[in-house]
């Protein structure tokens, strides 16, 4: 073994066999965990893997035609081979689901006697905790070795009786995704276990056996299941029924982040799987964001015949070296925006320069792309919504919640959000999926659902819903759907005029397969309620309240977010985070309103948290006392933002004279700036250390 940080650690397994006509073989029957280098991944995981490659010995027979290879993995992250006597087969399919995955062995490539399997990374030396096993060796092809029974299979509304486009997910006993013979065409997208249908049938051949099999929709469709014990040579007709659960009239659907493998480049989704996806998946309002290309999805969706599904939009993900932006409206024929420009100024004029853009989208701002990580210390303070580079986001909306790339804590992009609305910068709250997959990452998982006429998906108003999401007249989903009405009538994007008390509705909406636990409204960033509840089993309204709340003293924004176990089921599961910050994960789904502003001064405008800071600061700026004892009046997000305005004005957050006054201060004028003072310490030794 070589020492150091690189080693090689070879796990040896022999079995000894023959390859005999219509039999297969079985290599290995256990699963193994290997991982290159570096500490585990996931607590799930073993902290020493018993290898770094899987190195396995057999005897066999020359095979003079094509044979099957087929195997179970788990947790795939990264560029793994599987070599056949030093061939290299392929690669795992970079997936976290527990799946069956199927390689060609083309004929000579087994020889007579000891044959050698062997599977190990490539690429940069990267922790990645994975299973596999369960390998064994067929001697027909795989459309043989798998076709020892045939479904057909109808998925059809519960209510009209109408084939629908669908989701169809195939298990075996132990869960897994399982391969089978059916193949993507231009009615249906296939992954292991996964069949995405837009005209609501199938046919498929699998080996005999005992097998559950899911239907659905996406999030607002019911599940039908149904567990099949198949024969060889039997071929079963199974008919699904499922229905819309979730009441979404007067929002439209939509995924603001879709790519594909035709026209970004990686990821494993094909043009033409993607207008089957999102059909079976119903996003209604898709927009088309491949990396700084303007793609029209209008055709294909024509010739496919998906297009009444859906309004599709043509957009880009402007992607630069300093921070992703997805943009939309874009024209097919208009030059894409540079993208190899070196700051934001010069690259927000770029984009809103272009014909029709009216939204720029501040992408995943947690992630590290290029070495930059816009929303990091080194260049945000978050709890002020501060940019430490003195660059203007003239973004109008921003990522919270990215099924393809979601964060350990599933609340930091929030309270990242909620320090920006109070800095005064009005993005409006964005669901999505960044999906460049057909099933490792579900395409509309994550989803907006924007406020518009909805009663023909084919005819959606593009202009007026676009002008409603500028205007943040949104919900966000991620498994639940959480709406909120104050004083019977005003929603996100709104304003409600002044008044002595406030009622404020909330509704936690799913389908029967999904629950909630908590709900919590949060006002300009802080917790003001928080309410352990019992969700309803069926699909539907699975909880709703009206609660009063006081008056406030001065403008705020409210926000309601209810939460609940993730989704782990193999017909819609939850992904891990894309870049963690711990081995522990714990998935929850989400659904959170976007921001109903409270006119408390009733002066008619937004007033955000730093206009107020502002006022105060200027009128009290040279005399400190004064000023923290204005601040008494107050929230939390105002008194953090008079803190960073002081500090950007000479007086520094350990400023022996403010410290000073503020031990005789109220306790939330304390809080502020010792919050505010904890960041920015933070923030100093992050950009230290860069």
């Amino acid at each position: 073994m070589k020492q150091g940080f690189f080693f090689i650690l070879f796990f040896y397994l022999t079995i000894t066999a023959t390859i005999f006509a219509d039999e297969s073989l079985v290599i290995t029957p256990e699963m193994h965990h290997l991982r290159i280098s570096g500490e585990r991944e996931w607590s799930t995981f073993p902290e020493t893997p018993q290898a770094d490659e899987l190195l396995l010995s057999f005897q066999a027979k020359l095979n003079s035609t094509e044979s099957t290879l087929l195997l179970r993995q788990v947790d795939v992250k990264l560029s793994w081979n599987v070599e056949l006597n030093k061939k290299v087969l392929g690669k795992l399919s970079r997936d976290g689901n527990d799946l069956q995955f199927w390689f060609s062995v083309p004929p000579g490539v087994l020889k007579n006697g000891k044959n050698q399997l062997r599977i190990f990374q490539v690429g940069k030396p990267t922790p990645d905790d994975i299973r596999v096993g369960e390998i064994s060796l067929f001697p027909e092809p795989v459309q043989q070795a798998l076709a020892a029974s045939q479904l057909t299979i109808e998925v059809v509304d519960g209510l009209s009786g109408d084939l629908i486009p669908a989701r169809i997910t195939i298990v075996n006993s132990e869960g897994t995704l399982v391969a089978t013979t059916a193949k993507s065409n231009q009615r249906q997208a296939v992954r292991s276990g996964v069949i995405y249908v837009s005209e609501g049938k199938t046919e498929f051949g699998l080996p005999a056996g005992q097998y559950t099999i899911y239907a659905g929709r996406g999030f607002e469709y019911g599940i039908d299941r149904r567990e099949v014990n198949l024969k060889a040579g039997e071929n079963q007709r199974l008919r699904f029924k499922i229905r819309r659960e979730v009441d979404t009239i007067g929002y439209v659907s939509s995924d603001t982040h879709v790519h594909t493998l035709t026209h970004s480049g990686h990821g494993d989704c094909s043009i033409e799987e993607r207008m089957i996806t999102l059909a079976g998946e119903q996003i209604e309002f898709p927009i088309a964001t491949d990396h700084n290309k303007q793609i029209n999805y209008e055709p294909l969706a024509q010739k496919l015949n998906v297009r009444k599904y859906f309004t599709p939009v043509i957009g880009n993900e402007v992607t630069t070296r300093i921070g992703h932006f997805n943009i939309f409206p874009a024209q097919e024929s208009a030059p894409v925006p540079d993208y190899k420009l070196k700051d934001w100024t010069a690259i927000f004029n770029s984009i809103f320069e272009k014909p029709l853009v009216k939204v720029a989208i501040l992408n995943h701002a947690r992630d590290l792309h290029s070495n930059y990580r816009p929303f990091g210390q080194k260049h945000h303070l978050s709890q002020a919504g501060e940019n430490l580079d003195e660059w203007k986001l003239r973004a109008n909306a921003m990522e919270i919640i990215n099924s393809g790339a979601t964060q350990t804590d599933v609340m930091q992009l929030y309270h990242d959000w909620f320090g920006a609305l109070n800095r005064g910068l009005f993005l409006t709250p964005v669901g999505c999926s960044d999906s460049h997959d057909v099933t490792r990452y579900i395409v509309g998982q994550a989803r907006t659902y924007i406020k518009t006429k909805d009663h023909d998906p084919s005819k959606i108003e593009t202009g007026k819903t676009i002008q409603n999401f500028v205007d943040g007249k949104v919900l966000l989903s991620y498994g639940l759907l959480t709406q909120i009405k104050v004083n019977s009538q005003y929603g996100p994007g709104e304003l409600v005029p002044s008044s002595s008390d406030l009622k404020v509705a909330i509704t936690v909406s799913g389908p029967s397969w999904v629950s909630a636990d908590e709900v919590c409204l949060y006002a300009n960033g802080q917790l003001i309620r928080r309410e352990q509840i019992r969700s309803k089993t069926e699909g539907g309204v699975k909880w709703q309240e009206t609660w009063k709340l006081k008056r406030f003293l001065h403008d705020c924004h409210l926000v309601a977010i209810a939460t609940g176990p993730g989704v782990t089921a193999p017909y819609w599961p939850l992904a891990k985070p894309y870049q963690p910050d711990s081995p522990e994960f714990e998935p929850l789904v989400v659904g959170s309103t976007g921001a109903v502003w409270i006119d408390a001064d009733g002066d008619g405008q937004k007033t955000p948290a730093y206009e107020y800071a502002d006022q105060l600061v200027n009128q009290h700026e040279s005399d400190l006392s004064e000023l923290l004892k204005s601040l008494e009046d107050y929230d939390l997000a105002v008194t953090m933002q008079a803190a960073s305005l002081l500090r950007s004005r000479g007086v520094a957050p350990y400023d022996s004279k403010l410290n000073h006054l503020l031990q005789d201060s109220p306790r939330q004028v304390q809080n502020g700036f010792n919050i505010y003072k904890k960041a920015w310490r933070a923030s100093q030794i992050a950009r230290q250390e860069n």
